[in-house]
């Protein structure tokens, strides 16, 4: 192992866990007053941290360090500290979603997207433009490098990157985003079983204008310009715990520690996490983010909004015959192959050198136990309209996603003492439009601007971010949500499907939002589900290799991996109640929600049901 004592900045634990996983190829000495060389885009490792390569200098700002009482004695071992300005926790949102230095700290960041890194960006600006060079600004991703979580293919509307970062496309600026397709055309399809069938697209819809892009290399290309203007990026570093004030206010948060058995146990390569203590904390989780869950529950923040309602997205990119291209071309459908009772859509997206983005979103309101999502999905791509396209290439990434499809009803109060809640984790999805990057960057950038006045502003500890709530409903943000309000509840209607896209072209093309009533989410997504034996049973084709495939092919398509012997995040109170309870209603649900076969009922006739229920972890 390196240890390096770094004159100034953070601790040096935390630069022994940067350096420990690095290969030694890799590994640099400090340079001169306390600077090291790091940078956000780094090549990929076995089971990578935090890389540090030649690329950029940064100097790392004063930050003081305490040594604090473990949680779990068993471990034996001191947490240390790092005190800074603004931390954020995940730069969060889409596909499988830092801190500052001011006076004291605040702490934003776990996986990195555009919301938490617009945050940071901005943040790092208004310090600039008031010559303050000491506010810290952290991030802190839990994947191995910047962009590892999000999977590429989507279309994004430009508004967001281009305020933050004018010239982001401009010849004239050398770090320019040299990956963006432009939008070249619209088809909207109601699919059948064979045929697809011309629809108006609504004016959300339309994409002059837009970028189709790989989301992947648009968040690593936002990390490296957030560590170019001071943000210190941490990838492979986990926010696992909130911390907290004596005065019940947000604190920070504090790192997973590694070296864990799957028991709980500590490995000789134990390591203790780290906390990262500051004024601010902002959370950019994505969709239902952990530590998020319990800020909401601690705060009460949804006291004043609808439940949240959840989408599933699946998506593959395939590269395809070059005659099967079309640059920019952008297509979505309803209908085929989800059932008139179930919300969803599919979308195709040409970009790149013959990339296509493939998805299907299913809402996790379907009430037949029976359907898969995954199994829907595979069906999808057997239609004329998609086979046609992709028949013949090669299926080269899977993944997929949680999505907030609640809406302006479902929005929390996204303030508490002590921090805020940013991008997707506060559910700024555009459903009708499909789009969410362009809301999740401003609302970390409204963030970030309400963070800086009250830090300046502000000398006491606990700092409360009053301007954030009321520049959102000022923004466009809180203009575009309310305006498409009604759409997705609209669909539970007694005509079902059919019912709702009446109502959604009666809203898209005359009411646009100013009808006077607001539909409401009734009930929670699981409370839709009806009993196994009240549903029609659904058997799916064998997949055939070539255009659909078996689960765990496409699971080898996400490039994850997971030590074996490390902790389950996944916990069950009770296995076998959970059998007991769960079987004989749904019939094994879990074994066809799940887009990735982690849970599975498994034949035992010790069991009361006959079946055993069992995660597959390494999954």
């Amino acid at each position: 192992m390196v240890v390096l004592m770094a004159s100034k900045g953070i601790s040096s634990l935390a630069i022994q866990r940067t350096f420990s996983r690095a290969p030694q190829a890799l590994r640099v000495p400090a340079g001169r007053n306390g600077r090291f060389i790091s940078r956000c885009c780094r090549p990929k490792v076995e089971n990578p941290i935090a890389v540090v390569t030649l690329a950029q200098e940064r100097r790392f700002s004063d930050g003081s360090r305490l040594r604090l009482a473990e949680i779990d004695k068993s471990f034996d071992q001191d947490r240390e500290s790092d005190k800074v300005d603004v931390c954020i926790v995940g730069g969060g949102k889409f596909f499988l979603l830092g801190v500052w230095r001011l006076v004291d700290g605040t702490l934003i960041g776990s996986r990195a997207g555009p919301s938490g890194l617009s945050a940071a960006i901005r943040l790092k600006q208004l310090a600039a433009e008031a010559g303050n060079d000491d506010l810290r600004v952290v991030l802190l991703e839990k994947a191995g490098e910047i962009g590892a979580h999000i999977l590429s293919g989507a279309v994004i509307e430009p508004s967001a990157i281009n305020e933050l970062i004018p010239d982001w496309q401009s010849e004239s600026n050398e770090n320019r985003f040299r990956d963006a397709t432009p939008a070249t055309g619209d088809k909207m399809r109601f699919l059948t079983r064979t045929s697809s069938i011309p629809i108006p697209a609504p004016p959300q819809m339309n994409n002059h204008g837009n970028y189709i892009v790989s989301l992947n290399q648009f968040t690593r290309w936002l990390g490296e310009r957030a560590e170019e203007i001071g943000v210190e990026v941490y990838p492979g570093f986990a926010a696992s715990e909130v911390l907290y004030r004596p005065d019940g206010s947000v604190m920070g948060v504090a790192t997973n520690d590694l070296g864990v058995s799957r028991q709980g146990k500590p490995k000789p390569n134990f390591e203790r996490g780290m906390e990262f203590h500051a004024r601010l904390t902002l959370f950019a989780e994505g969709c239902h983010g952990s530590l998020t869950k319990q800020i909401t529950k601690r705060f009460d923040l949804r006291r004043e909004s609808q439940p949240q309602t959840y989408g599933l997205g699946l998506k593959e990119v395939w590269e395809v015959q070059p005659e099967k291209f079309q640059k920019g071309q952008v297509v979505h459908s309803m209908g085929y192959p989800l059932p008139a009772d179930t919300y969803g859509g599919a979308w195709m997206y040409h970009f790149g050198d013959n990339l296509v983005s493939l998805g299907l979103v299913v809402g996790l309101d379907y009430p037949n136990p029976w359907l898969s999502p995954y199994g829907e999905f595979q069906k999808l791509k057997h239609h004329p309209l998609y086979k046609s396209v992709i028949e013949g290439g090669k299926c080269i990434s899977y993944g997929a996603r949680a999505l907030n499809e609640g809406g302006f009803q479902s929005i929390p109060k996204v303030s508490f003492p002590g921090g805020a809640l940013i991008g997707d984790t506060a559910g700024f999805l555009n459903v009708p439009k499909i789009k969410g990057t362009h809301t999740a960057m401003k609302s970390g950038m409204l963030a970030a601007e309400a963070a800086f006045s009250a830090l300046s502003d502000n000398d006491s500890e606990t700092v409360f971010l009053y301007d954030y709530e009321d520049k959102l409903r000022a923004s466009t943000i809180w203009k575009e949500l309310k305006e498409v309000r009604n759409m997705r509840p609209s669909f539970h209607n007694p005509f079902k499907l059919y019912g709702g896209i009446l109502y959604s072209g009666l809203e898209a093309f005359v009411l646009k939002g100013r009808g006077p009533w607001t539909l409401s989410h009734k009930q929670p997504d699981h409370a839709a589900t009806k009993l196994a034996s009240q549903s029609e049973k659904i058997e799916y084709p064998k997949p055939d290799g070539k255009v659909s495939f078996d689960i765990l092919t496409s699971v080898s398509r996400t490039g994850t991996n997971h030590e074996e012997d490390q902790p389950v995040h996944l916990q069950v109170k009770d296995w076998d109640k959970h059998a007991e309870m769960e079987w004989p209603k749904y019939q094994g649900i879990e074994n066809r929600f799940c887009p990735a076969g982690v849970y599975e009922y498994i034949e035992d006739n010790t069991k009361l049901p006959g079946v055993r229920f069992q995660i597959n972890a390494q999954k």
